[in-house]
């Protein structure tokens, strides 16, 4: 583990990470910006749950007091929630004014990625990556998760990039970075809320033992980079693929009309899609999140 002034880990990971246990970094994001609350924190302590129950320890991030904290209190977490979009939306590019001012963020993937490295943590479970996003050939609009998968030796474990991005491009930008990218039981991208894409994936894996021997050897060839699991939502939590596009449709048309950009964009769209859809698409959201949760946890049990 790099030592960082900035790094603080809560009792139960640093004992963990001491005693060589599995431990599953999770995201903050997710409860400030992803949902709203109480769905937002009840999401989050269950990861954590699920975590505990499939053998893994839990080591929730955010940025609080201007340390980047792997491993968070319930209350902690119901700050967050509660907050919501009072919280900055922090990716690497706001980690050192955070720090140097002593504010509380909510970490993107990105971040996620960067504060799990620096602990030494190795899997990530999340919802969906952020990508290209569609239009981003006039208007340069890219996650910086992409970035971060290129550069930073952590295994992510999500249900795809969220389906409101061009899928296409985003898959083309990951190769183009040299990310390998893996569907879990699948030879196609899954696209966040449904199963399918139309866009296949280089390779597949089929138990959380095979995602561990890909993860060991690739720190073993010392490659840079990440890896990125795709893991499809489960059937029953599947929805209709017409019903999801028409509203991504709908809501991106709106964004463009009000002019959102940027870090707004993403929380913006899946709220608004949260509603054209009555809620269908929230309670798919969280089934998705619980699902790469727990194959991150067997994966990290496997390592």
């Amino acid at each position: 583990m790099k030592l960082n002034t900035y790094l603080q880990l809560s009792p139960e990971v640093e004992a963990a990470l001491a005693q060589g246990k599995p431990i599953v970094a999770l995201e903050s994001t997710i409860i400030s910006h992803g949902m709203p609350y109480p769905q937002n924190v009840e999401t989050a302590l269950n990861c954590q749950r699920i975590c505990r129950e499939n053998g893994a320890v839990p080591a929730t991030c955010a940025i609080i007091g201007g340390k980047l904290c792997a491993g968070l209190t319930d209350e902690q977490i119901d700050y967050l929630g509660r907050e919501g979009r009072n919280v900055t939306k922090a990716s690497r590019r706001d980690l050192p004014m955070l720090c140097a001012k002593g504010m509380n963020g909510a970490t993107t993937v990105a971040a996620t990625m960067i504060i799990a490295a620096m602990a030494g943590i190795k899997v990530f479970a999340t919802g969906g990556i952020g990508g290209v996003h569609r239009g981003a050939e006039t208007t340069m609009d890219i996650s910086a998760d992409l970035e971060e998968l290129a550069q930073t030796p952590v295994c992510v474990v999500c249900a795809g990039a969220k389906s409101i991005l061009d899928l296409g491009l985003t898959m083309e930008y990951l190769e183009t970075k040299g990310v390998p990218v893996i569907g879990f039981g699948t030879d196609e991208l899954p696209a966040f809320y449904t199963r399918k894409s139309g866009f296949s994936v280089p390779w597949r894996c089929d138990t959380p033992e095979e995602l561990a021997a890909a993860v060991n050897a690739q720190r073993a060839l010392d490659e840079k980079g990440g890896m990125l699991v795709v893991n499809p939502i489960p059937e029953q939590y599947s929805m209709d693929a017409d019903v999801i596009n028409k509203a991504i449709d709908d809501a991106i048309e709106e964004a463009n009309r009000l002019g959102i950009k940027g870090k707004d964009t993403t929380p913006f769209l899946l709220a608004k899609i949260k509603d054209l859809t009555g809620g269908e698409s929230l309670a798919s959201n969280i089934q998705l999140v619980y699902n790469n949760v727990r194959l991150a946890s067997k994966v990290a049990a496997a390592l």
